[in-house]
């Protein structure tokens, strides 16, 4: 046993459906064979009592969302956590409360991966455009896709990136199709990948790659045909199989993504953002062989990755390491521990150091300013109201499609 170990405590919360899926009471043995003690962590009572804690592992994505739509409790249970956060800077939290709500945001997230892209001067990289509608689509609507560099076919995406609702999109194929966007939304610009996407789970310093059935390629440009309705979930189900995940009209570029590309990726995302488990949805263009991120998930399922404790207990082993026996807050990087701050840690030495709040990063710019990079990439266009998520929920109309 590692002595620096024994007597540490891990507290966690995630929620009875998660707790059950990863099998989270075989982790905690685990870790009490290393004697590191994990306690679950009771967010109805007073977080000091439950302490000390070297160290808190959650998935408080849905507690996040219900205060950002006033829920009484949930805002209760959250204040609860941040005070305990607050009152305790050496405690290490994977991942920061800012960092989630980022990461929550797809307007935020895409900002982020475009910059992120733009900052590593990578031609290996090239993320799709994107822009948010918040209203329905007008007159003007289709000079303002094509001004953000978007094409048809495109994607239609809530803005929030959780939840079952989260997972209902659309394919948009024409101007006829914009009647069918149900804003406020996220729509990004569709990339043939020949039906293959590549989930990557990010644990720390380490990653595993998952293959996964994705949506067909379908032809550029306009197209006389209804919009698709489809459930993403479903769609990249490992055993997934039907006419949209055909890859009967495979062509161009199939290979699987760089070791280096990824690594880069996934290393700047922790810099950039503090944090330490995340997902990655990854397609390759199959007319450049580029890669292009389509999605940041906080705190995924890691379906498919058996070495998932392995990694996790090893990266809570390094963090403790560094923080030595007497932990300090400057060795973690986390953001700032105000929830409704969302400056992060900078991963640029040459940038500000402190992003004006309401900005995820110090990466981000809101609006289009600082966006507009050779590839023409730019970012929301509108400011982001502190309560979004109460007006991102609604869902898009879920509608059969077999086509």
């Amino acid at each position: 046993m590692q002595t620096f170990l024994k007597g540490r405590r891990v507290g966690y919360w995630l929620s009875e459906k998660k707790t059950k899926k990863l099998n989270f009471q075989a982790f905690a043995e685990m870790c009490r064979k290393r004697g590191i003690e994990v306690v679950q962590l009771d967010l109805s009572q007073p977080l000091e009592e439950q302490g000390p804690l070297d160290v808190i592992i959650h998935k408080l994505t849905d507690l996040i969302l219900e205060a950002d739509q006033n829920d009484t409790q949930a805002v209760l249970l959250l204040h609860r956590v941040q005070e305990y956060i607050n009152a305790h800077p050496e405690t290490i939290v994977l991942d920061p409360l800012p960092a989630i709500r980022t990461l929550l945001d797809r307007c935020k997230s895409y900002q982020l991966i475009h910059r992120i892209e733009d900052g590593m001067n990578d031609e290996r990289i090239c993320s799709p455009p994107f822009m948010v509608l918040n209203s329905e689509c007008g007159p003007d609507t289709l000079e303002k896709i094509k001004q953000h560099g978007l094409t048809f076919p495109f994607i239609c995406k809530t803005r929030v990136a959780h939840g079952t609702n989260s997972h209902e999109m659309a394919i948009i194929f024409s101007e006829e199709d914009l009647a069918d966007v149900k804003p406020p939304c996220v729509i990004q610009s569709f990339i043939n990948h020949n039906a293959v996407l590549y989930k990557v789970f990010v644990v720390g310093g380490s990653y595993s790659v998952v293959e996964r059935p994705s949506l067909k390629n379908f032809p550029a440009g306009p197209a006389d045909r209804k919009a698709i309705f489809f459930n993403s979930h479903n769609v990249s189900k490992p055993e997934s199989s039907s006419d949209l995940t055909s890859r009967d009209n495979v062509e161009g570029v199939s290979q699987p993504p760089s070791d280096d590309v990824i690594r880069e990726l996934s290393s700047t995302l922790r810099q950039a953002l503090g944090v330490s488990l995340f997902g990655i949805d990854i397609i390759i263009n199959n007319q450049t062989g580029q890669h292009a991120v389509i999605d940041i998930n906080a705190f995924p399922g890691y379906e498919g990755v058996p070495g998932f404790f392995n990694d996790l207990l090893t990266h809570i082993t390094s963090v403790l390491q560094d923080s030595g026996p007497a932990s300090s807050s400057s060795e973690q990087p986390k953001g700032p521990q105000d929830p409704t701050d969302t400056a992060t840690t900078n991963p640029n030495p040459s940038s500000p150091s402190q992003a004006p709040q309401g900005c995820c990063s110090p990466w981000i710019v809101e609006g289009d300013g600082g966006l507009k990079a050779p590839r023409q990439r730019l970012g929301c266009n509108t400011a982001v109201s502190p309560n979004f998520q109460q007006h991102c929920v609604s869902t898009l109309a879920t509608k059969a499609s077999s086509q």
